[in-house]
């Protein structure tokens, strides 16, 4: 199984993008699905998490009302649209399905 990644970039601040995560998985849609993000000198954090069916989202404090999860358990994919990005929301972001990894995908938020 591979989780593919794609949609970061560089923004300015205040700027959105969304972040794409597609496999081929068949059974996509019965379990959950999280972000994470690695930023420099950091450990990599938790920032959201979406239920199997996408009916229960969680996200942590500091993207909360500004990031929004979902899925399309049709497409297999998920996706974090990032809004109102901040110099702070500059990480390498990961997403994560069951013991799975996606490759990363670089945001960088900066004027």
């Amino acid at each position: 199984v591979q989780l593919v990644e794609s949609g970061g970039g560089l923004v300015h601040p205040g700027g959105s993008l969304i972040l794409s995560c597609a496999t081929s998985a068949s059974t996509f849609g019965y379990f959950g699905m999280f972000w994470y993000c690695h930023a420099p000198g950091n450990e990599r954090e938790w920032v959201s998490t979406i239920s199997a069916a996408g009916n229960c989202t969680n996200y942590d404090n500091s993207v909360k009302g500004r990031f929004t999860i979902s899925r399309d358990n049709i497409k297999s994919t998920g996706y974090l649209q990032m809004n109102d990005l901040k110099p702070e929301d500059t990480a390498v972001y990961y997403c994560n399905w069951l013991q799975y990894w996606g490759q990363g995908t670089q945001v960088t938020v900066s004027s």
